[in-house]
């Protein structure tokens, strides 16, 4: 039973199989694959998570941003290996497949469709609150009944987060049209939102008080690294990127790079974003919007006219996360069912429009009606968690192909393994202590589902079993 439990599919194997049975277009090349990274990034984390972080930090929230974006940078150095040696869509569940065996590959798989799943869903949420900012900025206001998810607002009632759960089954029909139209609507809305981060920085940074950046660590390190484990949400989603790898034309080259220029473009805008916030607004005042927080720095400094453009470029910006985890969650289930540990259909694409459609319908649904019922930091947490325990994995994973396959060709190398990697288990690690103890007991029973999934399903339907 233990050498079932650890079988290795090869990678060779894995190859054969994606040019067999892929059916996937190849449409994707270094630009689209960052604008892609970089729409994943950029979201929910700068617009929403930063009122969040400077609550819990105060103005330190920027060393938040930089503990969080180094865990990610040394991961991000494992998974633009693996992308560039395993150019198969999966990601990090293709990549355990390879090193550490059937088992473990599950538990991955399985724990990526909490990230990803649950991403989409809180990204909706925070979708939600800007957009009805905007509405509310012209005279429109939805019943209170539909605004937000059950018990989501003291002493008020509400049913239902309408806007959060339309907007997920409108990315959902652009994701099961196709991947060259959802890649164009991808590129536009990225560079719209990094237009308006710029604006938003290139107009707040003339009101910068430096007396609010006293006292800087106002709760101490114990704050700064517990809004690292909070602020962490903003930079899921670079992995999404090498889920792209069989749509992908030259994936070699073209995966790292993607991966790691978008991670580095990102980091900066944070750290400069969250010290012009905490330095124009008292952190404590973020209390008073903790769903749209950079629109209430401008609108303290005087500039609503841009506070109105900042809520269009989250709203944007924040449709860009959904479609691309969106897109993340379907390719990794794809990569399951097709090895044969998820049901048939889930790998059933469209001759049509090439995509697995009904993974990605499927999904959407659930996405939409998770948006709809539940709140946003019950969510970020247990997304947090999910993609932390993947950083974790790949990182053990590079270490362990290099010792047992140290001659394989590697278009791009992580630097000093196994420094690198032993340095982003070590910070993952940390950052998973930090959310608590109700949100790891929540992880758990997740995995303790997965598992009977895995013994009552998989294992035995696994193609390797056959």
């Amino acid at each position: 039973m233990a050498n079932d439990l650890f079988r290795k599919t090869t990678i060779s194997d894995l190859k054969f199989t994606a040019e067999k049975r892929s059916g996937l277009s190849k449409e994707l090349g270094a630009f689209d694959l960052t604008m892609l990274g970089i729409g994943a990034i950029i979201g929910t984390g700068i617009f929403v998570l930063t009122g969040t972080g400077a609550l819990t930090a105060g103005p330190a929230l920027t060393i938040s941003f930089i503990i969080a974006g180094l865990a990610c940078f040394f991961a991000a150095l494992s998974y633009a290996e693996f992308a560039s040696t395993v150019p198969i869509s999966g990601s990090v569940y293709t990549y355990t497949y390879v090193t550490m065996g059937e088992l473990l590959a599950f538990i991955i798989g399985w724990d990526l469709v909490l990230e990803y799943l649950l991403a989409v869903s809180a990204v909706s949420v925070g979708w939600s609150g800007y957009f009805q900012s905007l509405l509310s900025g012209v005279g429109i206001n939805l019943p209170t009944a539909l605004t937000a998810a059950p018990g989501a607002v003291e002493g008020t009632t509400t049913i239902f987060n309408l806007p959060a759960f339309i907007i997920v089954m409108l990315i959902t029909t652009l994701l099961s049209i196709g991947v060259r139209e959802s890649k164009r609507v991808n590129n536009v809305m990225v560079v719209i939102k990094v237009t308006v981060v710029l604006i938003f920085i290139a107009v707040a940074v003339f009101y910068v008080k430096p007396a609010n950046w006293q006292p800087f660590t106002p709760f101490g390190f114990d704050g700064v690294f517990a809004a690292a484990a909070l602020v962490f949400f903003a930079f899921i989603g670079f992995d999404a990127v090498a889920s792209a790898a069989e749509e992908t034309r030259n994936p070699k080259r073209d995966l790292p790079r993607g991966i790691i220029f978008s991670l580095m473009i990102c980091t900066l805008l944070y750290v400069v974003v969250s010290a012009i916030m905490t330095g124009v607004v008292p952190f404590a005042q973020f209390s008073q919007a903790i769903d749209h927080p950079v629109s209430l720095v401008l609108q303290l400094s005087g500039q609503n006219w841009v506070a109105g453009i900042v809520d269009l470029g989250a709203i944007l910006g924040m449709t860009t996360v959904m479609l691309v985890m969106l897109y993340g969650q379907t390719r990794v289930m794809f990569a399951m069912s097709r090895d044969g540990l998820m049901p048939k259909f889930f790998s059933k694409v469209s001759m049509k429009t090439h995509t697995p459609y009904l993974a990605t319908w499927f999904f959407g649904i659930v996405a939409a009606l998770l948006g709809g019922l539940m709140r946003l930091d019950e969510l970020a947490k247990l997304v947090n968690i999910g993609t932390l325990s993947a950083f974790i994995l790949v990182s053990i994973a590079v270490i362990i192909l290099r010792k047992k396959q140290p001659d394989l060709p590697r278009a791009f190398r992580c630097p000093a393994v196994p420094l690198i990697p032993g340095l982003a288990i070590l910070f993952c690690g940390f950052l998973i202590f930090q959310l608590g103890s109700e949100t790891i007991i929540r992880f758990v029973i997740w995995l303790a589902i997965g598992m009977v999934v895995y013994f009552g399903y998989s294992r035995k339907r696994s193609h390797l079993n056959k």
